[in-house]
């Protein structure tokens, strides 16, 4: 009897540890062509973390600019979805890696990361 309880509750621990791996969030690094498919193929939210100066300096299309330095970032992250993939990118990576570290411990399930950043974007001349 003993031994027919204790698998009882290792099958019920592996159950509640696997449902609990697959709401996690996850980081995945994309390169610039894998970027380009993701924009094209799921419903993405596409957020710049550069400053709004360098926004306006060129930026992807229908991009949001939020600010990783500004003091409200937070505050303007939280209106996005959570749920729904994010894509970030800044000028060579730093601050999109820092920024997909911090939405992930927000919850954010799905971000992907433009390897290289903005410059990267557009030596390869992709469309701005």
């Amino acid at each position: 009897m003993k031994k027919s309880t204790l698998v009882f509750v290792l099958i019920i621990a592996l159950g509640i540890f696997s449902c609990t791996n697959e709401t996690e969030g996850s980081i995945t690094l994309v390169s610039t062509e894998e970027m380009q498919t993701l924009i094209d193929l799921e419903n993405v939210q596409l957020v710049d973390v550069r400053t709004p100066e360098e926004h306006d300096k060129g930026h992807l299309s229908n991009s949001q600019n939020i600010d990783f330095n500004s003091p409200t970032f937070d505050v303007d992250i939280s209106v996005l979805d959570k749920e729904k993939p994010v894509i970030l990118y800044c000028a060579k990576g730093g601050r999109s890696a820092k920024c997909a570290e911090k939405m992930l411990k927000a919850g954010f399930k799905k971000i992907y990361d433009l390897e290289g950043g903005f410059s990267k974007w557009q030596h390869v001349d992709l469309e701005i």
